[in-house]
């Protein structure tokens, strides 16, 4: 350190921000191979400038207070990403001197001028023990503690006393705190390598893993540098050459996130991915989208530093620190196979070289005996896979002990997985392999494609055991009345082959791969037949029962004559189940499930009586019509309404309580001469309002309906329309509540009175959605690169012409549609609305102004068009179209 001369000298602060700027616009333009190291080394040389400059350090005597400057974290791996913090420590020697703070000030200062976060310690060389003793994320700091500037003699004392009085002395429990701490970040943060949203540093295959190996070696090892971790045996060289090309990939997208935030983040958000994708320049092939390649790579990258990790931490010198549950006793093996310390390992190389049909059996005995497979077995499987030949995967013997794995429940962890991230299930399905880390880029699946299909093969052979994950009682009584188990799993783990292509529908390519994966195998035709249509019709159920008017006797008989027996429903209905669970929360749920058990039944009658039971439906109309008119002799408000049950549908009869028909009834009387009346019912503590509104049916009420809703910022969730032959509307809506719940009753009254005016033609509800649009621009546009399908059938139903319209979501959505139904002379007898995410799947029932079906030549095309253009001019002007 030396006294700063009187000619004027350029802060360092300022060479700082100039050389940082460069650098920023070199990587940008992917001129910064060394980027980390480089930003790195800018911010070494304004401390070292700072020190040998400083005026506080004089006044402080830097000479009786020796000072060192460390980088710590990040920093102090020299990973210094374009957003990151820069964490430091001022070390002294005895005590900390009262001009410490102005030091810290002089250097700290300036950065946070120019908008760099600083994070900072100041400690005496004596406390640094006891601290990190206490706190495991200044222990880890410590141990990326990297000398910059001042006394270098500190930094060398620091480490030397860190190592004698904390590490060696407590390397178990130290090791035990720190990985500890990273399976919380992994129960926090999920499994990044295939989370639609992962977290690049701290889930599970992120960052933080790598992190973890460094910190953990050091402590057991005292590793200093990455490439240690060979030299100590921990990695082999091609291992260690992959995890440096996953790091610099994850490094590489992480700089160029925060670039695009602005900011410090490091989760992956869906509408970043596509810019992310486009900044990376990645191009489109394979009928692949960008975005969907970009995202395979990044999460097998991430695969892949998750298995590093679990293998280091199965490693000698590491595992014996490391808790891992009781170790079975004596275990009698299968010649070629072992069982040490908790692990599965093959006898030698030679073992598995003379029986390649070591790799099957010794995932096979993972399931029976629910052990892991060691690491230096999962290295020797990955060596010897091109032995799973031809010959192999066709034999009986592979077949046998494939399904005992496939079978098995109630697994520790999932033997199919680790066969998959092995590589050993693609070379024994070599038809896998298209579909391995394929992304399906939407918000609706959480899975990358092969990850989904274990995850449903896994919930199906749990179900109705303590592993259960639906908690359906149904499922468990199908499931345990199955006398083929494994055609149900087989169709579970082949459901989605199809889609390693685009060309045409999965689920029919799907099919007949199928058919070409089994037959070989020696299935009977008969069986080959079952799961080739199982793959064939894994979505009919859920989308019928969504899709369709499941009480429209033609929609139920087309799907029993589509699935024809009792045990082929059983077997569907139960990999419909699994699916959606295991595809996530937006196609699992209880409105979902209820809708496809409900048209489960009524096909289950038709296949065991020979008829969707019509009988016992008009049972069921007369039982309730008599219950409501026995309530509504003795009720004052629902006194002389009886003609009222006469006029109401049998559609609506069947699906309606008889406590809500009673409410309905109620509303009725209260509408009076009014056009229209309504109640809305939902306590403030709920999520969704439902809206029943009882009105003199009209030509397009369902469009002004939807309109007042979206010019109120009320989003339709579910809507269900009935009409009674009294010429009566009864329309009841599931919407999201008005943002402001304070002053909710007023929204309410307000958007009541503008269903008023819309009615009496008062209201432009498209000039009104117009404005509202301007003032309200959507915040996060629907990244779908998909045009509108719009299909009109008449042939589904004997008296409907049924319209089903496929598109991006956007506000005011259902009153376009409507509306352009209404314009089309149509009205809206029955209405389905049904939304996946980031799309809606909504199906009209509708007929002409004359009651009758839209059937005449042209007319088909002639909708289709309709609504196709008012939708794509609504989109265009919301802002919800995006290209990909």
């Amino acid at each position: 350190m030396k006294p700063a001369t009187q000619t004027e000298i350029t802060p360092p602060e300022v060479h700082l921000e100039k050389a940082r700027q460069e650098l920023f616009d070199r990587f940008l333009k992917n001129r910064a191979p060394n980027f980390l190291i480089d930003l790195s080394s800018l911010f070494d040389r304004y401390f070292q400038e700072r020190f040998e400059n400083s005026r506080a350090g004089l006044l402080m005597d830097i000479q009786k207070n020796p000072c060192a400057i460390l980088a710590l974290g990040g920093y102090g791996r020299q990973e210094q990403c374009l957003m990151s913090d820069i964490d430091l420590l001022f070390l002294f020697e005895k005590t900390i001197p009262p001009g410490a703070e102005d030091l810290v000030r002089e250097f700290i200062l300036p950065l946070w001028d120019m908008g760099v976060e600083v994070g900072h310690a100041t400690r005496a060389l004596k406390d640094c023990v006891e601290d990190a003793k206490k706190d495991v994320a200044t222990l880890t700091a410590m141990l990326d503690a990297r000398f910059i500037c001042g006394m270098s003699r500190l930094y060398v004392e620091l480490t030397e006393v860190l190592r004698k009085r904390l590490y060696r002395k407590n390397k178990k429990q130290i090791i035990t705190r720190i990985v500890e701490r990273n399976l919380e970040r992994h129960k926090r943060f999920g499994d990044s390598s295939y989370l639609l949203e992962p977290h690049l540093k701290e889930g599970r295959g992120g960052l933080r893993d790598y992190h973890t190996m460094l910190w953990v070696s050091r402590v057991a090892a005292n590793v200093v540098r990455p490439r240690d971790l060979v030299f100590e045996g921990f990695l082999s060289h091609n291992e260690f050459i992959t995890l440096e090309k996953a790091l610099r990939f994850i490094w590489s997208a992480r700089n160029h996130l925060h670039h695009l935030s602005g900011k410090k983040n490091d989760r992956l958000l869906f509408e970043d991915q596509i810019k992310m994708s486009g900044i990376l320049k990645v191009k489109k092939r394979g009928g692949l989208k960008p975005v969907e390649i970009f995202l395979a790579e990044l999460h097998g990258h991430m695969e892949w530093i998750k298995r590093a990790f679990l293998a280091f931490m199965d490693e000698p010198g590491i595992c014996e620190f490391v808790k891992k549950g009781r170790r079975p006793g004596k275990i009698l093996m299968p010649r070629g196979l072992k069982a040490e310390k908790g692990r599965l390992d093959f006898v030698s190389p030679e073992a598995v070289l003379k029986s390649p049909f070591l790799m099957m059996k010794i995932f096979e005995q993972s399931v029976a005996l629910n052990i892991p497979l060691s690491v230096e077995s999962w290295r020797l499987v990955g060596e010897f896979l091109y032995r799973v030949d031809e010959k192999f995967r066709f034999s009986k013997r592979a077949l046998e002990s494939f399904e005992k794995i496939l079978m098995a429940p109630n697994q520790k962890f999932n033997v199919l997985n680790e066969m998959l991230d092995a590589g050993f299930l693609v070379k024994f399905i070599p038809e896998m392999a298209g579909i391995a880390n394929r992304i399906q880029y939407d918000s609706y699946h959480l899975y990358p494609v092969d990850k989904h299909l274990l995850r449903a093969v896994e919930i199906i052979r749990n179900f109705g055991s303590p592993k259960d994950a639906t908690g359906c009682d149904l499922c468990a009584i199908f499931y345990k009345s199955l006398k083929k188990k494994r055609l149900l799993l087989w169709a579970a783990l082949l459901h989605d082959i199809g889609k390693g292509s685009l060309e045409g529908g999965h689920s029919a390519r799907g099919a007949d791969m199928a058919r070409d994966i089994l037959t070989p195998r020696g299935f009977s035709q008969k069986d080959v037949d079952t799961v080739v249509f199982l793959v064939k019709r894994h979505l009919l159920l859920p989308k019928v029962s969504s899709r369709r008017d499941i009480n429209d006797e033609p929609t139920v008989l087309s799907c029993a004559r589509k699935i024809k027996t009792v045990a082929r429903l059983k077997m569907l209905y139960l990999l419909s189940v699994g699916d959606a669970a295991a595809t996530g929360p937006n196609a699992w749920n209880e409105w979902n499930h209820s809708l496809m058990k409900e048209l489960v039944f009524k096909i289950l009658k038709m296949l065991e009586k020979g008829s969707l039971a019509s009988e016992r439906a008009d049972s069921l109309v007369k039982k309730k019509k008599r219950e409501i008119s026995e309530t509504a002799a003795v009720s004052p408000e629902l006194k002389d309404l009886d003609f009222l049950i006469e006029a109401m549908s049998p559609r609506y009869l069947l699906r309606v309580r008889p406590d809500d028909i009673r409410r309905h009834m109620a509303l009725f009387r209260r509408m009076g001469a009014e056009d229209f009346d309504w109640e809305v019912a939902g306590g403030r503590r709920s999520a969704v309002r439902t809206v029943t509104i009882c009105a003199k049916d009209r030509p397009g009420l369902m469009a002004a309906i939807a309109g007042v809703f979206a010019v109120n910022g009320m989003e339709i969730l579910e809507a269900a329309a009935f009409t009674w032959q009294n010429g009566v509307a009864l329309d009841v809506f599931k919407v999201q509540p008005p943002p402001d719940i304070i002053f909710e009753n007023d929204k309410w009254d307000k958007a009541k009175k503008d269903l008023q005016r819309a009615l009496s033609g008062d209201l432009d509800l498209g000039a009104a959605l117009e404005k509202r649009r301007r003032a309200y621009p959507p915040e996060r546009p629907w990244p779908s690169g998909e045009d509108v399908k719009v299909v009109v059938d008449n042939s589904a139903s004997d008296f409907f012409t049924i319209v089903e319209v496929v598109t991006g979501s956007f506000s005011g959505l259902l009153f376009c549609i409507t509306d352009a139904l209404f314009r089309s002379g149509l009205d809206v007898w029955v209405a389905k609305i049904g939304r996946k995410v980031e799309k809606v799947f909504d199906v009209f029932y509708v007929r002409n102004f004359d009651g009758e079906k839209a059937d005449a030549p042209g007319d088909e095309e002639r909708i289709a068009e309709e609504i196709s253009r008012a939708v794509r001019e609504k989109r265009e002007a919301a802002g919800a179209i995006r290209t990909l």
